[in-house]
């Protein structure tokens, strides 16, 4: 199989130029925030912590995030809370161990505890409905964090990134890595998605499948395990040992005297799985693999030439947003938003600020990761 090299430093320079664009200014108007209730709760500080401004003395905070199994929820949790606690508010930071009753638990004490905003993080974006109750019974707005919050109109904003762009970068990466307009192909390709229980994971899967549908369609991929819909190839609780165990009966069944040239991964998580698959069972030429996140040990897997790209998502622009909106909320100011016709939790359309994604490989993930401050160069070795 002759990998095309992408033009890096083009698609480099363009995709950094969107990093520091990122969650720049608005595209549509605002929405003005909903009415907030005022927290009892005075805020504390440091010596490293800035003094609250008067509009935000006395206001809480609350954030719940879904695991700390994952490396990216425990770097969303600490940017939120530094730049809240900056930013003058108490914050109430929970993480709920991937266990949906343990985070609805978490989200009702944030509401007895006189929250005044509450970020979520959802487990499963349909499981949330008595504490989402709870919150517009007591006037506390709820800003649904990186994954939209399903049947409730108790959502009133939605913070992410724009996940079907995720998709689609992944999905261009592969055109350009098999140069599929010019090349004869048939190449092999699997796929593996993320929670089915997670929103953004169709989002996902859609956007790369999408690109690659048409090349899929004229047999320049050819889908060897037949596994080409979001319900066949999703990995419940985006877990790596999920992921592993599928690609492995994948391998064994179908790649003993074939090669397998793609293997489209939503995230990072999955990735590994992936990538822990064929190492213990894969014999052929290595297959182009993608991911997202930027997780260490995948950016390390890149650098090794084990992972071929992920897609990255500055945790740190989508913390500050949500900040900025918090504020705004509280303030009775206008809501930064940039799409109201998208997010449709099947009770009201969410009005949502999305961040852009950008692609990070081998060619370029020092100027996007380290560069920027995000890891270390000791972080990556």
């Amino acid at each position: 199989m002759k990998i095309k090299k992408l033009t890096s430093v083009v698609l480099g320079a363009a995709m950094t130029a969107m990093m520091l664009a990122g969650c720049g200014s608005s595209a549509d108007a605002g929405t003005p925030a909903p009415a907030a209730t005022s927290g009892t709760e005075a805020t504390t500080t440091t010596p490293d912590t800035p003094a609250p401004a008067a509009e935000a003395n006395g206001k809480k905070v609350g954030v719940s995030m879904p695991t700390k199994d994952l490396q990216r929820w425990n770097q969303d949790g600490d940017n939120m809370q530094k730049e809240l606690i900056a930013a003058g508010y108490e914050v109430d930071l929970q993480y709920a161990a991937n266990d949906v009753q343990q985070q609805l638990s978490q989200v009702e004490n944030m509401v007895a505890n006189g929250c005044d905003v509450i970020v979520i993080a959802a487990i499963e974006g349909s499981s949330l409905g008595e504490a989402l109750d709870m919150a517009a019974a007591a006037n506390i707005p709820v800003i649904a964090y990186d994954r939209l919050i399903m049947n409730s109109d108790a959502v009133s904003y939605y913070a992410t990134f724009d996940n079907y762009m995720v998709g689609t970068i992944q999905g261009k990466y592969v055109v350009d890595a098999l140069d599929l307009d010019n090349a004869d192909g048939p190449f092999n390709i699997e796929f593996t998605a993320g929670d089915p229980g997670d929103n953004n994971a169709g989002y996902f899967f859609n956007g790369a499948y999408d690109v690659l549908k048409k090349y899929v369609d004229e047999g320049k991929l050819n889908v060897v395990s037949g596994q080409n819909t979001f319900d066949a190839v999703a990995t419940p609780g985006w877990k790596t040992e999920t992921a592993q165990s599928r690609a492995e009966n994948i391998l064994s069944s179908n790649y003993t005297d074939k090669d397998v040239d793609v293997w489209l991964c939503s995230n990072d998580s999955t990735a590994l799985g992936v990538e822990n698959a064929l190492a213990a069972n894969y014999n052929g030429k290595y297959p182009i693999i993608t991911g997202q996140d930027c997780d260490i040990e995948n950016t390390k897997n890149m650098i090794a030439g084990k992972q071929s790209m992920s897609v990255f998502k500055d945790t740190r622009t989508l913390a500050s947003q949500v900040v900025k909106m918090v504020g705004q909320i509280l303030n009775g100011e206008t809501v930064d938003v940039n799409d109201t016709t998208t997010y449709d939790n099947g009770v009201k359309v969410v009005p949502s600020f999305l961040c852009e994604p950008i692609f990070a490989d081998a060619s370029n993930y020092e100027k996007i990761l380290i560069e920027s401050g995000y890891y270390t160069a000791d972080q990556l070795k």
